[in-house]
């Protein structure tokens, strides 16, 4: 594997995340728990791993320009912007709501769960979007 191949990688850990996010949503709707943590855990590594992943990549690459012009360039920015204000935010959310998980603190993991895996979601499949919009069209 080459710096040139970690975007299609970062594409398929944020759809990764996507996934075992829906999966860790109807598993705790189900009551299933253990399952749960195993999956939002997993989640949280998957998302971790896009993170290293994509600051290598930026580190060594540097940004790349949308190629597109007209209306698919304004779709791409308001995609985009959004996915990274949002990536900055979901973060920390993130980090505290597996850290209140893990402790078993269940009411307060619940009140900001329910806002941070939308988010998290939201970032998941905006960053596939972002990457088949900037790599493959």
């Amino acid at each position: 594997m080459s710096i040139a191949d970690l975007p299609a990688l970062n594409a398929t850990l944020n759809g990764t995340s996507a996934v075992l996010l829906t999966i860790g949503w109807f598993l705790i709707k189900a009551r299933r728990i253990a399952a749960h943590r195993r999956v939002m855990i997993a989640a949280f590594v998957s998302s971790s791993l896009f993170l290293i992943s994509y600051v290598v990549y930026h580190a060594h690459i540097g940004s790349k320009r949308f190629p597109g012009t007209g209306v698919m360039r304004t779709v791409y920015f308001s995609i985009l912007i959004p996915h990274v204000i949002l990536a900055a935010v979901v973060l920390p959310m993130a980090i505290v709501t597996l850290r209140r998980g893990l402790k078993r603190n269940d009411k307060p993991h619940r009140r900001l769960a329910r806002w941070t895996l939308p988010l998290w979601m939201f970032v998941s499949v905006t960053g596939v979007i972002v990457y088949v919009m900037l790599y493959q069209m």
